[in-house]
């Protein structure tokens, strides 16, 4: 996994939470179920090249 492909994700799972916690906060429940989708797909592309960098050997 490139460290750019690291920082994209992190990023995205970050901008995840804090869309999660002003939907809290707010009360607005789409929102906060936005910000779950983004923690989630940040989370699958994680696993994905994590799976890349396996059969690489890394």
């Amino acid at each position: 996994m490139g460290a750019d492909d690291k920082m994209q994700n992190k990023a995205e799972n970050l901008g995840g939470k804090v869309k999660e916690g002003v939907g809290k906060a707010t009360g607005n429940e789409s929102m906060e179920a936005e910000g779950h989708g983004d923690q989630a797909k940040s989370s699958l592309k994680d696993a994905g090249e994590n799976v890349k960098d396996a059969f690489k050997g890394k």
